[in-house]
């Protein structure tokens, strides 16, 4: 294959994993502007309804190290191929859904098969583009679908679901599926993994999925049990139990889903904390925000989705290259503190806004301040996350970036949406009226986002504070570390 086929193909197959990238960022932002539609058809409860979204990106964080494991076992083009099977199929089952229970339990299998595709997407990058401004290019590529992507299924929802059915913001999937993967089989390279022979560890997969999931339930369960009761705080120690089995199991194997090790660079644990606690309080505006527009506002769902253009265009414009000129310039920790000021500013708008507060200026400066943080945070904290690792470890790292913020978004939206439940619900009891305790429990919730925000913004500049520096890179790369002395470190 001669130099100018070879180019090509590669940024073809750059062009494929991004539309699969959009695939997913779409589905987990789609559901929102859908959110009543469903609710008022399946007959869900408001705490119940967050697991249309949870059951998604709840799975699919729990299942990025294992894909990710498997990527590196079997072939990463024949995981990314599997996934997207296992996604599209999921769609058509989420889009026939005749009750809550079949919905949310195809959003499960829609997770797997994301976060299948999900975990090797950056792996592939990172091949097919070794060359650093090649890279850079690809990368600004992909930051672009991924924090673009989310504002745009917003659009897209109302869009489909006032104009169709909320059914086919799940039947959308198919067409782009079904070409994504004839594309991906024609030009995607083939790869040869390690075999399965090195070992997937399945136990580790299961203890940290059932550690997540337990908490996540835990959470949703405080809406009519209370954050006191013994199914929450029994619950709750389950969750911790597992993780703490998880932590335990992965310090004694040889091959685990996720070597201590890696937790050893502060660069990447940082920047995917920081990340964690910013995704909060973004995925909560998605959802919290959306409901304050039909439920408030009394919006339809092309209205909703049109209200989010601010976000989506701004995050758009920025993801284009203007954030990686920005870092280029001023460095990835000043754009990234800018960024999270500018989030926590625009939280903090949503916080004062009213029953009747109009559309402009209010409610659009705050969907342009937070697309303008998140639009600004998300390069200089990928850049900063993946800056020390170490090539052999070049997916672990994604993957691990990855988690954090599907993980972080299924805990942040159960515990703001448990939290406005709980207080709109108490204000109820006490007969205020409907629309004051809905907002008010809105207002609670936006102002914790601000607080996981301003905890974020604590952490960069005290974690990351020197991002340059070296790290650790004497670490044994194979032996397994004793928990102890790396909770000692």
């Amino acid at each position: 294959m001669d130099t100018s086929s070879s180019d090509r193909r590669r940024w073809l197959t750059l062009a494929i994993v991004c539309m699969a990238q959009l695939m997913i960022v779409l589905d987990t932002t789609i559901v929102n502007v859908a959110l009543p539609a469903i609710q008022h058809d399946l007959h869900f409860t408001q705490g119940n309804l967050t697991w249309v979204v949870n059951a998604f990106i709840l799975t699919m964080g729990s299942f990025l190290l294992l894909a990710g494991r498997l990527g590196d076992l079997i072939g990463r083009r024949s995981v990314f191929l599997g996934g997207l099977i296992v996604f599209t199929v999921a769609s058509v089952l989420c889009g026939i859904a005749p009750n809550q229970g079949f919905l949310i339990a195809a959003r499960f299998v829609q997770g797997v098969g994301a976060a299948a595709q999900a975990s090797v997407i950056l792996a592939i990058i990172i091949t097919e583009f070794p060359q650093p401004s090649e890279r850079a290019r690809a990368m600004g590529a992909y930051v672009f679908t991924a924090v673009s992507g989310g504002s745009l299924g917003l659009l897209l929802g109302g869009v489909l679901t006032q104009t169709l059915s909320w059914h086919w913001i799940f039947f959308v999937n198919i067409p782009i599926g079904a070409a994504t993967f004839v594309l991906g089989r024609r030009l995607v390279p083939r790869d040869t993994g390690l075999g399965l022979g090195h070992g997937v560890d399945w136990l580790g997969s299961v203890l940290v999925t059932a550690s997540l999931g337990t908490a996540v339930y835990a959470i949703v369960s405080a809406t009519g049990h209370g954050w006191g009761s013994v199914q929450v705080l029994g619950f709750g120690g389950a969750a911790v139990a597992l993780m703490a089995a998880f932590l335990a199991l992965e310090s004694r194997l040889e091959n685990p889903i996720m070597p201590l090790r890696i937790l050893r660079l502060r660069s990447l644990v940082g920047a995917s904390t920081v990340r964690g606690f910013l995704v909060t309080s973004m995925y909560s505006t998605f959802f919290l925000g959306t409901l304050y527009l039909e439920h408030v506002r009394h919006y339809g769902a092309l209205q909703t989705g049109l209200a989010w253009l601010p976000w989506t265009l701004t995050t758009a414009a920025l993801s284009m290259g203007l954030a990686a000129r920005m870092v280029a310039r001023f460095g990835p920790l000043r754009v990234l503190v800018f960024g999270m000021l500018a989030v926590m500013a625009g939280l903090l708008t949503f916080h004062s806004i009213g029953a009747q507060t109009s559309f402009f200026p209010t409610i659009f400066i705050a969907f342009f301040l937070i697309g303008l943080g998140i639009g600004t945070a998300f390069m200089p904290l990928l850049t900063i996350a993946m800056k020390d690792v170490p090539a052999a470890d070049a997916g672990l790292g994604s993957g691990i970036t990855n988690v954090s913020q599907q993980v972080a978004g299924a805990f942040g939206l159960a515990l703001l949406s448990t939290i406005a439940t709980n207080h709109t619900k108490g204000l109820l009891a006490t007969h205020h009226p409907l629309v004051s305790s809905l907002l008010s429990g809105y207002h609670l919730a936006f102002l914790v986002g601000v607080g996981a925000a301003a905890i974020g913004l604590l952490i960069a500049l005290v974690i990351l504070r020197d991002p340059a520096r070296p790290v650790v890179e004497e670490a044994p790369a194979v032996e397994p570390e004793p928990l102890e002395e790396l909770v000692a470190a």
